[in-house]
């Protein structure tokens, strides 16, 4: 089981898109994938349609990471009823996880989601957190559980800084807590490309970490908001630009799975299923979507 964690040490770069994004491509790849929803916003839980009702959450697991706990939090995705070969869960979100996030966890605390995820080792492929946007707590855990961890950026001058704290802060713990955890790169997202400032802040981002900022950088879609608002993986959102979408986010997943040297079906044998599901959506769901991207 690879673990990935999706963070930013600034909001509004668009990290929960990211984890989404990723999630839609693992799943549209039939993998058996975790999505982990650590943000105390718990947009994650929102964006992958869950019904909480009756389960527990991830804050129920940070204070107790026992295995029927952990099993009782975690949730089958309502993107199973629009892809019949594959299958997605999620460990729930929970505002009360802001209760755990701390600036100064304990060891025990660090290695609790560690805990809780080696309960369900074998019944995955891949899990991927999406942390919370800050350097607490929570993110500490998260990466303590992690072989890997994405940092997602925007070309702008904060979130260079953000980006640049965030590898510090790896190396940090990867050096004092868990020698297996590495970056595997920096993501850069809402791109305008005719825009001067971010074509600058993307040539200083190139310039600071080298082949850490990864490729392809993702450019702003309104596509992305429509599936999220809808609950939908964007690889079964109708349009040109889910379409491109999905196809960055499926580069992205290749590096995600050779870093963990996890084998899949291609991005091209997935996209064959994805067709069958964009049929099956709603008229007006395509009608609305083809208009708005026609527009991108």
């Amino acid at each position: 089981m690879h673990v990935l964690s999706v963070s930013s040490l600034k909001g509004g770069v668009g990290k929960t898109t990211v984890t989404l994004g990723l999630a839609s491509a693992a799943f549209s790849r039939g993998l058996r994938t975790l999505v982990v929803d650590l943000d105390p916003q718990s947009d994650v839980s929102t964006g992958m349609d869950i019904d909480p009702e009756g389960r527990g959450t991830v804050a129920d697991v940070l204070e107790s990471p026992k295995e029927n706990t952990v099993r009782g939090a975690i949730a089958p995705s309502g993107w199973n009823r629009h892809h019949e070969g594959g299958a997605i869960d999620l460990l729930i979100g929970s505002p009360s996880a802001i209760n755990f996030d701390g600036p100064h966890p304990s060891v025990r605390d660090i290695w609790k989601l560690e805990e809780a995820l080696a309960h369900v080792e074998s019944d995955y492929d891949l899990v991927l957190i999406d942390c919370a946007p800050s350097l607490n707590a929570l993110t500490r855990t998260a990466w303590a559980a992690s072989d890997r961890v994405l940092v997602v950026t925007e070309p702008g001058l904060f979130a260079v800084a953000a980006a640049d704290r965030a590898l510090r802060a790896i190396e940090e713990l990867r050096r004092g807590v868990s020698p297996r955890l590495q970056p595997l790169g920096i993501v850069i997202n809402r791109t305008r490309p005719q825009s001067m400032e971010h074509q600058f802040r993307t040539r200083e981002l190139r310039e600071m970490f080298g082949p850490l900022v990864l490729n392809p950088q993702l450019p702003e879609r309104t596509s992305l908001q429509q599936a999220q608002g809808a609950a939908k993986p964007v690889h079964v959102w109708p349009g040109d630009a889910a379409r491109e979408m999905s196809g960055y986010f499926d580069q992205i997943l290749d590096r995600v799975l050779r870093s963990g040297g996890i084998d899949a079906p291609s991005a091209a044998a997935a996209g064959r299923m994805t067709t069958v599901v964009n049929d099956q959506l709603p008229d007006e769901v395509k009608d609305t979507a083809e208009v708005v991207t026609d527009k991108e």
